[in-house]
């Protein structure tokens, strides 16, 4: 059996026995067998020395158990690392920050505790998945939609936490700003609940997120200050109709126009859907080889804009998507068409009025996140798949972008460059994601292997593409837990006022340093100070 850094054998054995007394020894892990699943399957650092191990695993049932299990954690000084369902693959998985950790896995806290179709929200656990929250809303046949990431397994709190993100309404697809009221139990064990949970009896928690005094709530995202064991969410009434259009432009240079008629229309909620931009001359594409005639990303944009030309090809496309009556969607479509007509050459394809729900037969081959319905999809595209060159995963570079066509072009020239010079194995490039208001975010997928010299060069490699990225005003959202300092260290505004705040709230709420040593690069003040 492992054990933490700095624990003794005795200590970490009396801390198990006491884990055990909680939640039962069945649900206490300590076997490497039974350790398995809280490896990252996608690691960087697969077996070398420096991987995250964990030194155990907990799972308890209730908010009370969690209590107890970090009371004796603060006891015995013992790293604990909670986790939701622990599938966020690409960013750490279910591994610790911090190796040696017991993995506080919170999975068997799948209960959904109320759902009000009335006023459209809902309070679940932290092992609630989108699976389990769209099987209850149609089992009990709620008029209600789910707003969903890819792939749907994962939690609906965890994903929040972690900043993810959505395809359907504006409102929804943000899915840290569409909670309201959390319960998080404190590094010493107390329980508090935020917002309008704060009032005893409250009959609008799941309503007001705010509540009284400071909004606390964004202490908890990406966060190391607590363990989040309850989690609102307002949910999105069922449309009664849908419309998905493609608005298509010539010119490379057209982004520019065609990002600002986009912004407007999603600014003025005259489209509610996210948009897809699209350009068959984007680097690193989605599967499949391209013509071999067609010129290349680094080709002159003359040779570009004649080969769309010729095959009758937008130089770029953007999907866009409508939810709501049938009549509204559709005067919003035609209304994306005046404004986008503006564009010469636009056109347009698409637009035709979808009655809602969705049926069966329409949901074959298409994103089916787009209409609230979980789905493991994405992983027809994924590392392991049949249909792209097998790895061992991926880790990803996310950098926010400005919502601008310039800003687009700045962002793609810079990491074609980049991840060309840096030789980084670069699996797929994410055409610019818009699914929060104001920014784009790009994914950079880059392989992972078996060789360990080959992810040797490649971490160097991500290392030197976040600090150039950061130069250029382009900061990371999430990593993976090898690179979380990494990426904190680019955040250095005023010698670093932002960690040092982070860490002084983090040594006065937990100043034995038990929560999530390491993540997103806040560090407890006696491993900062071995780090020094």
């Amino acid at each position: 059996m492992r054990t933490p850094t700095g624990i003794s054998e005795a200590d970490f054995a009396a801390a198990i026995a006491a884990f055990e007394s909680v939640v039962g020894k069945e649900w206490v892990f300590t076997s490497d067998d039974d350790l398995e699943p809280y490896r990252d399957a996608y690691s960087i650092l697969r077996d070398e020395p420096e991987e995250r191990i964990a030194s155990a695993a907990v799972a308890p049932f209730t908010s009370d158990e969690v209590q107890a299990v970090v009371r004796i954690a603060n006891e015995h000084r013992i790293p604990i690392y909670p986790i939701s369902t622990g599938k966020n693959l690409g960013y750490g998985g279910a591994a610790p920050v911090l190796s040696g950790s017991v993995v506080l896995d919170l999975k068997r806290m799948n209960r959904i505790l109320e759902i009000d179709e009335r006023n459209s929200y809902v309070l679940v656990e932290p092992g609630v998945s989108y699976f389990d929250l769209y099987r209850a809303i149609q089992a009990k046949g709620l008029n209600l939609w789910i707003d969903c990431p890819d792939p749907g397994w994962g939690s609906v709190v965890g994903n929040a936490l972690d900043y993810g993100g959505g395809y359907t309404h504006s409102w929804y697809r943000n899915h840290f700003e569409a909670h309201c009221g959390t319960e998080v139990v404190l590094a010493n064990g107390e329980l508090l609940r935020t917002g309008m949970g704060a009032l005893p009896g409250a009959k609008t928690w799941q309503q007001n997120k705010y509540g009284y005094g400071p909004f606390v709530d964004g202490l908890f995202k990406q966060s190391s200050l607590g363990i989040v064991t309850k989690m609102g969410f307002w949910l999105y009434p069922a449309p009664e109709a849908y419309i998905s259009g493609v608005v298509g432009v010539p010119k490379k240079a057209d982004i520019n126009a065609l990002v600002d008629v986009i912004n407007y229309l999603e600014n003025t909620v005259s489209m509610q859907g996210m948009p897809v931009f699209a350009s068959p001359f984007l680097p690193f594409g989605l599967p499949g080889a391209p013509p071999p005639d067609m010129p290349t990303y680094d080709s002159p944009v003359a040779e570009q804009e004649a080969y769309a030309a010729a095959h009758n090809l937008p130089y770029w496309t953007v999907t866009v998507s409508y939810y709501g009556a049938p009549e509204v969607v559709k005067a919003q479509w035609d209304y994306t068409k005046r404004k986008a007509s503006a564009i010469a050459g636009a056109t347009f394809s698409g637009g035709d009025v979808v009655t809602m729900p969705p049926k069966p037969e329409m949901l074959k081959g298409m994103n089916r996140s787009l209409f609230g319905v979980p789905s493991l999809s994405i992983f027809f595209i994924g590392a392991r798949s049949e249909h792209s060159d097998p790895t061992q995963g991926h880790i990803t570079c996310s950098p926010i972008i400005p919502r601008t066509g310039e800003g687009i072009s700045e962002a793609y020239d810079l990491i074609f460059r980049t991840t060309k010079r840096l030789e980084l194995p670069v699996t797929i490039l994410s055409p610019p994601i818009g699914c929060w208001a104001r920014t784009f975010v790009i994914l950079v997928m880059i392989a992972v292997t078996e060789d360990p010299a080959k992810n040797k060069r490649t971490r160097a490699g991500f290392r030197e593409m976040i600090r150039i990225l950061a130069e250029h005003g382009y900061g990371e959202y999430r990593t993976a837990p090898a690179f979380m300092d990494d990426v904190m260290e680019t955040y250095s505004f005023n010698n670093h006022a932002l960690r040092r705040f982070h860490e002084t709230v983090k040594d006065a709420v937990d100043p034995n340093g038990i929560i999530s040593a390491g993540r997103y690069g806040v560090w407890p003040k006696h491993i900062r100070e071995k780090k020094a």
